[in-house]
């Protein structure tokens, strides 16, 4: 079993998520105390020569951590993960851009609020255009993820356990359709 490829939802103190680690960190945190296993992974173990221990799923730090405020990094990467990699205008998977709704000549801004995935063929249909101008309704309105909501939406292979300590979605659906 290769356990690096094994994530582990990291709590701090107050039980709110603080980030996302490999197994074996969450392992070593959890064996010098640092730590408190909250959830172990099902079915999975860690063996040493002599030893099996569970592996962890969910860790609460023993300490309170201050973070200063934590977004999601508004980059092409990201918009993308947002938008399940689709063109949110015909719903095509390759040959993928980013668009911004009210174009940047007519003063729309490189915002999470106001830019799109979007294909090249629709990206130069809709043109200068605003998405009802053009009659290409959006399938989901455009919108900033929190940190929690990117790290339960758009990470792969979220564990079932984690889902209470990382909210309900916040996913918007759209008013243009």
């Amino acid at each position: 079993m290769n356990v690096i490829s094994n994530r582990v939802l990291i709590l701090n103190q107050d039980y709110t998520a603080l980030t996302i680690c490999s197994a074996q960190k969450a392992f070593l945190l959890v064996f010098m105390n640092k730590a408190e296993l909250i959830a172990a992974a099902k079915d999975k173990f860690l063996r040493t020569v002599n030893t099996s221990y569970q592996m962890p799923s969910i860790i609460k730090l023993n300490g309170y951590v201050k973070l200063p405020y934590r977004g999601v990094l508004l980059n092409r990467q990201n918009i993308f993960k947002r938008d399940g990699h689709k063109c949110q205008y015909c719903g095509a998977t390759n040959d993928l851009t980013l668009d911004h709704v009210l174009p940047r000549s007519r003063g729309g801004a490189s915002s999470w609020d106001n830019l799109t995935t979007a294909c090249r063929h629709c990206n130069s249909k809709k043109g200068d255009f605003t998405p009802i101008e053009a009659q290409m309704p959006l399938k989901e309105i455009p919108y900033k993820p929190s940190f929690l909501l990117f790290l339960r939406d758009f990470s792969d292979n979220i564990d079932e356990q984690w889902l209470p300590f990382l909210g309900k979605s916040k996913k918007k659906t759209s008013l243009f359709a």
